[in-house]
């Protein structure tokens, strides 16, 4: 059949529009330039899968960043495997039961003729780990360590503008490399950078306050150029937060790859953990008047100083550093450094009363950092687990030698301007530390951060029980403790008063606590000026290292049973435990509520007058075992449907004298509270109504808290972390769902109730969680149980501006349907 001209032209658009369809837009020049979307993805060994010919068209596409190992494994559970986890996986609770292996990711990309002549960069922020890079068949790099940024110049392999290049990288999360939940993949962000031949260089600029008062400071500007020429000059200016120039300054570069200028601002505006403000810096780079790159550079104003004498000062003041260490998981979404997630981890921990968190042990994402330096958290940044011996057969230690300059130099490098670190620590219970070895070591890696950085201190967690295994004094830790400026203590409260009369101009810090000695390490700083704070193991539940905070129950007569109070089996705190996949020793639990630890600390810390906690009804013929890390299984609740009468331990935490107990308006107890405790401990029969506690000091009632017997099960309730989220993949909703009574009180009772969940709108789920640290089913399908009546769903917008409707179902529950704008 004959066609018309329209009809000929109307097919021939359709046409374009499919082929389109497969061709990557032209990206433009430019720095930091997202390089996230639309890559190609498959696990094995594809050995071919290098090749810019290699058939990828039946891959996976996704965009980045991405976590293979928190992905479901099978469609339907079994015995051995459910969810994300293997009861074969070569790491065990260690890395939470999950798998790792080898896969490969592939892009497709086309730059457009603005990148003509240009310098063309890649930036990966953080590869798990053992990376190879290909860019059309070139192997361009190999990167072992599975936390530290690399850059690797593609200009010399790519095509003419305008056609297609092929990007692949190879990721080998091999064997058994990890002590803790390390996740898979590409799990941050990667960035071109496609610049002018003379230019900046990537992380090229670095920024120095002085001499800070409220007067003014003096702003020191370091600047690398690469490839300079004659003609050039350099220019800074200074923003303030309202995006006002306050400062310029201009210096002529003539060939030189290093220039420093020195501004002098007047009456800055100090960063400082009650107003992080920050400044930026826009650095233009000209020639022959001309700019050929512009490099900004956020950055705070802000002084710090560390002595024996005055502890930790911040702008003068002095600061007790009540810190959690953490590790680099999001939960629910196991590996994967979204922005928001990033984010909202910082959020938790300063709405709980930390202004410090410990970097465990690793270096992080940009983009925490970021939101420390926002929302005024203070950090120690942390380089290694290991240096040349090894913790597991195929970690680190395997590569230490040959590339601990590289990833102390990038890791520095690219952290350099952030105002929250104030410390760098170069290891964490390093086994060598009290021999000749790490002697050696430790001082070497101290001086070379020094030479990078020597605006601030270097420390290391050194723990107390690495001189025991070896066999020898804890006096053989002093060389390695020489070599820092700041000594990190991992559980060495015991050794403070003595390491300080033996070394009185030592700072000292706890590196890593046990949360329930949280009072007498806290006591030790508020009473020595020398002891700076405290970081606690750990602020949040993460992915691995199962159950090393979680209860045990004991047979009176030896049968032994399983954490949380259900049945089955119990082995000691560190070996491998199916199905238990988290520490369960955080403060905040897996999706960030609190637990018995975090109540304690708001004590501890002066934040709170008094917190009760109820501890689960223990059966008959068994006892609790807590390990070190762990607190008793009790939670702030008085719903014990079925223990009527039974009597229940209640424990109450006060600085005040004595507590009294109150139970439906009759009081039925009382205790002082023991001398050197903030814990006054009861046992009261139960019966369902209001418990009051109320702490006095003498007559005078100081504070009371209520907790109130909750109703049956009635609806399922929604509340989102923010009703309005950006239309942008790098932003997430974190929604909590709840049981509640009719008169809308949680029930904390509830642990079986299946929550199904369904997505309409510009937005899909991303993660489901709970608190449980042996529910081991999918964080990706739409259902999951809760968890002492909570749980939690993860949702991600689309580009697309408008709205996303969420609603959840429960058996025999009243529905709930929340309303999210995206924009």
């Amino acid at each position: 059949m004959k066609k018309t001209l329209k009809q000929i032209l109307c097919l021939s658009i359709i046409l374009l529009g499919i082929t389109l369809q497969g061709i990557a837009k032209p990206i433009l020049s430019g720095r930091k330039i997202s390089f996230d979307d639309q890559w190609k993805f498959k696990k094995g060994k594809e050995t071919n899968a290098k090749e810019v010919k290699f058939n990828d068209s039946d891959w996976r596409k996704l965009d980045l960043p991405h976590d293979w190992s928190i992905e479901d494994l099978v469609e339907t559970p079994n015995d051995s495997i459910i969810g994300p986890f293997s009861k074969n996986a070569i790491g065990k609770n260690a890395t939470a039961f999950t798998v790792g292996g080898t896969a490969w990711y592939r892009k497709h990309f086309v730059l457009d003729k603005t990148s003509a002549g240009k310098k063309v960069y890649i930036q990966f922020d953080g590869v798990y780990m053992n990376s190879d890079v290909w860019i059309n068949g070139h192997h361009v790099g190999n990167h072992p360590n599975g936390y530290t940024s690399f850059i690797y110049e593609l200009t010399a392999f790519l095509n003419p503008v305008g056609q297609e290049n092929v990007i692949a990288v190879e990721v080998k999360n091999e064997g058994d490399n990890s002590r803790w939940y390390s996740g898979s993949g590409i799990y941050r962000h990667v960035w071109l950078n496609i610049v002018h031949p003379t230019h900046i260089e990537n992380w090229g600029v670095q920024i120095v306050s002085n001499k800070v008062s409220e007067q003014s400071a003096d702003i020191q500007i370091t600047t690398n150029i690469n490839n300079a020429q004659e003609n050039l000059s350099l220019t800074s200016e200074l923003y303030a937060s309202t995006e006002k120039l306050v400062a310029t300054n201009t210096v002529i570069v003539s060939n030189k790859s290093k220039m420093e200028q020195n501004i002098i601002l007047k009456n800055p505006a100090l960063w400082n953990i009650e107003n992080p403000i920050l400044y930026k810096a826009k650095v233009l780079l000209k020639q022959n008047g001309k700019v050929i790159d512009e490099y900004t550079q956020h950055f705070g104003i802000r002084n710090i100083h560390f002595d024996a004498e005055t502890g930790f000062t911040l702008n003068g003041k002095n600061i007790k550093l009540r810190g959690a260490c953490i590790h680099h998981d999001n939960g629910p979404l196991g590996a994967m450094a979204i922005d928001r997630a990033e984010e909202r981890k910082i959020e938790l921990l300063k709405k709980n009363g930390y202004n410090a968190v410990r970097f465990a042990h690793n270096p992080y994402s940009a983009e925490l950092l970021d939101a420390c330096d926002r929302l005024g958290m203070l950090v120690m940044n942390e380089a290694f687990d290991m240096w040349n011996i090894n913790k597991t057969p195929d970690d680190y230690a395997d590569y230490f030698k040959n590339w601990w300059q590289k990833d102390l130099t990038s890791w520095i490098q690219k952290d350099f301007n952030h105002p929250s670190i104030i410390m760098w620590s170069i290891g964490n219970e390093i086994p060598e530390i009290v021999d000749s070895l790490g002697y050696e070591t430790s001082q070497k890696l101290g001086d070379f951060v020094r030479t990078l950085d020597n605006t601030r201190p270097v420390t290391a967690a050194i723990p107390f029980h690495i001189p025991l295994l070896k066999r020898k004094k804890w006096d053989a830790t002093a060389p390695s403790f020489d070599a820092l400026d700041v000594g990190g203590y991992n559980y060495g409260l015991q050794y403070y008063e003595s390491d300080h009369k033996k070394f009185p101009k030592r700072v000292m810090v706890a590196t890593e606590y046990f949360p329930p000695k949280a009072l007498e390490n806290w006591n030790a700083v508020e009473k020595n000026p020398y002891v700076i704070g405290t970081f606690s193991w750990a602020g949040i539940d993460y992915l691995g290292e199962g159950g090393i905070g979680l209860a045990r129950l004991k047979s009176n007569t030896g049968k032994k049973g399983d954490g949380l109070m259900g049945e089955g089996f119990v082995e000691t705190f560190m070996s491998p435990q199916w199905p238990i996949f988290n520490s369960y020793t955080g403060e905040l639990d897996l999706i960030g509520n609190k637990k018995s630890a975090s109540y304690y600390l708001d004590v501890v810390w002066r934040r709170s007058k008094i917190e009760m906690l109820v501890h689960r009804p223990i059966p008959t013929g068994y006892k609790e075992q807590t390990g070190f890390y762990g607190f008793p299984d009790e939670l702030k609740s008085w719903t014990w449907t079925g223990h009527e009468n039974d009597s229940l331990q209640v424990r109450v935490f006060t600085r005040s004298s004595t507590v009294k107990l109150e139970l439906n308006g009759k009081v039925i107890t009382e205790q002082t509270v023991p001398k050197g405790s903030i814990t006054a401990t009861f046992t009261i029969p139960y019966v369902a109504g209001k418990l009051v506690a109320r702490c006095f000091e003498g007559d005078k009632e100081v504070a009371s808290e209520t907790i109130t017997t909750a109703g049956k099960p009635f609806a399922l309730r929604l509340k989102a972390d923010r009703a309005i989220i950006k239309a942008n993949k790098n932003d997430l909703a974190y929604i909590n769902v709840e049981i509640v009574d009719e008169q809308g009180n949680v029930v904390p009772s509830e642990d079986e109730v299946l929550v199904k969940y369904q997505i309409a709108g510009n937005g899909r789920i991303i993660g489901v969680g709970n608190g449980n640290p042996r529910d081991m089913s999918s964080f990706q399908k739409p259902e999951k149980k809760v968890f002492q009546g909570k749980g939690l769903v993860i949702v991600r917008p689309t580009q697309k501006v408008g709205e996303i409707i969420l609603k959840v179902e429960a058996e025999g529950l009243k529905s709930s349907i929340l309303k999210i704008k995206s924009q």
